[in-house]
């Protein structure tokens, strides 16, 4: 499948910036199910500071925004073709140890809610551990439903428990504090869905892997209760959300007047679109 994609993000400041700093982690790399063909990021009020890949091999460009900027638009786009691996993304690599995939974050400490969500799951190797994470899938399906609008990127895994409602990112936060809680290394992946009844979407996608001897990294979206496959393009990966946010940083700003009671405000449009291919 070849996917294109067009991801716009604009920030509304409340007076000029003085200082700010943006870290960007919206650039996909060449991967198991997926080929880059074109990829391009754009900025209006920053410049590009450095890029580098970091811990998890997730492509990472610093930008700068420009003193005085009042807006910060950063395009993201290109074009990706993708293949149905059955949601296998294989071997680990990266520079970080696979048990620091076990490790708890803030956002998927597990607490009373998680120990009861996998009571009679067993994550042992010796057992399918496949198996464990379909069920696993099926629990924090049913467990936490999915709900705009009642959580946002601060809510932890035991909070969305507690609320049972939630987003992808508090499905995929549920399901990782859930599998490390049986010894299963789990981590967070960010990207992008092709919907296959809308092109304009609100927002990127977020969705979990678990560790499976003799597969590797296996992804599980909970949100649409399946294995990611050719619809699915991914971005950056990490313990959590915060390890592979697409955009994340500090901006510091001048409030003129009336504007010291503004805010900052962000926008996003978003295209996700499958081209027909020959």
């Amino acid at each position: 499948m070849r996917l294109a994609i067009d991801h716009v993000t604009t920030y509304h400041f409340p007076g000029p910036v003085r200082q700010g700093l943006q870290r960007l982690r919206l650039t996909p790399v060449t991967s198991p199910g997926q080929t880059v063909i074109a990829w391009d990021i754009e900025c209006e009020g920053a410049h590009v500071e450095v890029g580098y890949d970091d811990e998890n091999l997730n492509r990472v460009t610093l930008v700068g925004i420009v003193p005085g900027a009042r807006e910060l638009t950063i395009r993201a786009h290109g074009l990706i073709e993708t293949r149905d691996e059955a949601g296998v993304f294989g071997r680990h690599i990266g520079y970080l140890p696979l048990w620091h995939f076990t490790r708890a974050t803030p956002l998927t400490r597990a607490g009373a809610g998680i120990a009861a969500l996998v009571d009679g799951l067993n994550g042992d190797a010796a057992h399918d551990r496949l198996a464990t994470l379909h069920a696993l899938t099926a629990r924090v399906r049913e467990a936490v439903v999915y709900a705009p609008g009642h959580t946002d990127v601060a809510t932890t895994a035991e909070g969305a428990l507690t609320a049972a409602r939630g987003v992808c990112q508090d499905q995929a936060h549920v399901f990782i504090a859930a599998a490390r809680t049986l010894g299963i290394p789990a981590r967070y992946v960010s990207g992008y869905l092709a919907m296959d009844e809308r092109e304009e979407q609100d927002a990127g996608h977020g969705w979990a892997e678990g560790f499976v001897e003799g597969l590797g990294w296996v992804g599980f979206d909970v949100a649409n209760a399946v294995c990611p496959d050719a619809r699915y393009v991914r971005v950056a990966s990490g313990r959590d959300y915060d390890e592979a946010a697409p955009i994340k940083g500090l901006t510091y700003t001048v409030p003129v007047g009336d504007e010291a009671k503004d805010v900052e405000r962000m926008t996003i449009t978003l295209s996700v679109r499958a081209l027909a291919t020959a």
